[in-house]
């Protein structure tokens, strides 16, 4: 049964894969710069891992898979990009992605979230919601990533991507360390209170890593 189920697997990341092998010229072009907060947040992601991220362009989830060439990243997308058969089959058995309504954000999303970190998977997702094309801060985070964490245990790891200057620039991020969002939680009876202090909490943790690279000179 084990070898069926491996069969299986590696038949439905086989596009998955191929497009990551032929996103290499790629990775020669943006030469990914990669900074870390501490020793903590160099670790190796292992496991179920919700990364989280600011949203810059339509090229970041390209841009993450760059920068975290080691593992597949089951990216967060919404419904509007499903428009067609064709683009529904492309984003979900291709790209490998979520889908989600932003107007109506469904349990079954939910669930398919939490399984896929359940099942050890990184799930990857924009927490601003759609593309901020201001140069200064942040639009307010969702909180479902702190229920989708909550749920399935899994830690939330905060990246920020530095704004490219040039099409030819090098493309640089900085990687925060790995949040356990039990630690911020007061008691087992979570409240709606302590879950938009931990995506407050969360908000925090970008702002301090652009500080590390937009703060330069």
């Amino acid at each position: 049964m084990k070898k069926k189920r491996s069969r299986t697997l590696s038949f439905k990341y086989l596009l998955f894969d191929l497009i990551r092998i032929s996103a290499i010229p790629g990775y020669l072009f943006f030469r990914p710069k990669r900074r870390y907060v501490s020793e903590s947040a160099k670790k190796k992601i292992k496991g179920g891992a919700l990364i989280i991220s600011n949203h810059i362009t339509l090229f970041d989830p390209m841009y993450l898979m760059l920068l975290i060439p080691s593992r597949r990243i089951h990216f967060v997308a919404m419904s509007d990009l499903f428009g067609s058969k064709f683009r529904r089959w492309m984003f979900k058995n291709a790209f490998q992605c979520i889908e989600i309504n932003r107007e109506n954000f469904s349990l079954n999303s939910f669930k398919e979230i939490v399984r896929n970190l359940d099942e050890g998977k990184c799930v990857g997702m924009f927490p601003e919601g759609k593309v901020n094309e201001q140069k200064e801060g942040f639009q307010a985070f969702k909180s479902g990533m702190v229920m989708m964490a909550l749920k399935s245990k899994s830690p939330i790891i905060p990246v920020y991507l530095k704004r490219r200057k040039h099409w030819y620039s090098r493309l640089e991020a900085v990687f925060g360390e790995p949040v356990d969002i039990t630690n911020y939680i007061k008691d087992d009876k979570i409240t709606m209170a302590d879950i938009n202090s931990a995506s407050k909490f969360l908000e925090e943790q970008e702002e301090k890593l652009k500080l590390i690279v937009e703060g330069e000179k």
